[in-house]
């Protein structure tokens, strides 16, 4: 029933890890897994002893070869210590002699094989059992262990892949993450799990970490909360990154969500909804930062200085006439962040309007946005309308998005970038 290139992973355990150049840097002491949605846990990579006891990780991407007497890595190794994530599994750690229900009786897990799916891309196998039955030996109940089965790893309950915490424990670790350390460890996640925790987050860091999670698990999370609490999400959430949400579900239910959402922020991601997916309509965000001409240099830097704003947004300070809210008076040009540095804060932000600074109409597609941003070397592009009304703005983020693959951000999450994401485990 073994794969042919699958591994047991007891027999990794106390093997010499030898460098390129030959040089033994360490014994294997454990292996990294992660939980996916749906397949096989993924394995992440080797935890290594060092000479100096310290305890490092390896990406499985370093990896070269396992043989019977060693293990060969390639690369540049990270030699911080070793810090596990909150959704990651030590296999022999967590899994080893761990008592499950296997068919109405109880089983020890005596090993996990993993197997090499793709080049250097590995996954939890199968799982080597061993029958627990109660004997009387000399009149008193004894354990005693039956043959050993191999089985497939899908007989495993999911919730051995998930870390023994208690949800006020996780929200707590989760409070302190970044929102894309957040929505990581979210997919990571069972559907039952990530449906607890996302319960007990507040709207504010749910919506965050939405924004970071690949559309398919974005869909499938949201359509798991209750409406009233879904709605709340998208208010919390940005404008675009609302619509593009909104664009993905069912009409009857994108219609109940935009009826129950705040009606301001309803209202913005309609106006979205109104473009083509794939132009600067579909793309911008309605909320850049706008001004009068009479404004200051002062007034200004106090607006980018919001924390809330991203470092695209706050780049630069679009001028129109009133209102200033989109879709504003007539759009009347940008200014720069270094400009406004390099200015006197009285000075008025109207006499120093870059008039080079063609804005993008809302049909434009992803060849005239990319254009634009390597034409004016920019991080953020105006959008107006027929009447030349400033009704948002692109920034290169937006445009990423939509031009990277489409499960981009799901790719990521399993491990598939590039191997700089995967030295900074630690």
């Amino acid at each position: 029933m073994s794969n042919p290139s699958s591994v047991f992973i007891s027999r990794l355990q106390g093997l010499q890890v030898m460098d390129a150049s030959g040089d033994q840097v360490g014994k294997v002491r454990d292996v990294v897994a992660q939980a996916r949605l749906a397949r096989h846990p993924r394995v992440r990579g080797l935890v290594i002893e060092l000479f100096a006891r310290r305890r490092i990780f390896v990406p499985m991407m370093r990896v070269h070869a396992i043989d019977p007497t060693q293990v060969s890595i390639i690369g540049v190794i990270d030699t911080r210590r070793f810090t596990r994530r909150a959704s990651e599994i030590l296999v022999m750690d967590d899994l080893f002699d761990r008592t499950i229900s296997f068919e109405g009786k109880s089983s020890l897990i005596f090993d996990v094989a993993m197997a090499e799916i793709r080049n250097r891309e590995w996954e939890l196998y199968e799982v080597a059992l061993r029958e627990i039955t109660i004997v009387r030996r000399f009149g008193l109940p004894t354990a005693s262990k039956g043959p050993m089965i191999i089985e497939p790893w899908s007989i495993l309950d999911a919730q051995v892949m998930e870390a023994e915490q208690t949800t006020d424990t996780k929200i707590a670790q989760l409070a302190t993450m970044k929102p894309a350390d957040v929505a990581r460890e979210l997919y990571g996640m069972t559907p039952g799990r990530r449906a607890e925790i996302a319960s007990a987050l507040d709207d504010e860091q749910l919506a965050d970490a939405f924004q970071e999670l690949p559309s398919d698990e974005q869909v499938e999370l949201l359509q798991s909360l209750p409406l009233e609490r879904a709605a709340d999400v998208l208010d919390e959430m940005d404008s675009d990154d609302a619509a593009d949400l909104i664009h993905d579900l069912p009409s009857e239910i994108a219609e109940d969500l935009l009826e129950r959402m705040e009606p301001k922020e309803a209202a913005d991601v309609r106006n979205l909804l109104v473009y083509e997916e794939l132009t600067a309509g579909g793309m911008m965000t309605p909320e850049p930062v706008v001004l009068g001409p009479d404004n200051t240099v002062a007034e200004a830097l106090a607006k980018v200085r919001l924390e809330e704003l991203t470092p695209a947004l706050a780049s630069m300070v679009f001028i129109t006439r009133q209102p200033h809210d989109t879709p504003s008076g007539r759009y009347i040009g940008g200014v720069h962040l270094q400009r406004l540095l390099r200015e006197p804060p009285s000075l008025q932000i109207g006499k120093m309007v870059d008039s080079n600074l063609e804005p993008l109409s809302t049909s434009a597609d992803i060849s005239q946005i990319s254009r634009f941003f390597a034409t004016y070397n920019l991080v953020i592009a105006p959008v107006i309308n027929k009447d030349h009304q400033l009704v948002g703005a692109v920034t290169v983020d937006d445009l990423l998005d939509h031009m990277l693959p489409h499960d981009w951000r799901g790719d990521q999450m399993e491990g598939n970038e590039s191997d700089l994401g995967e030295v900074g485990h630690g």
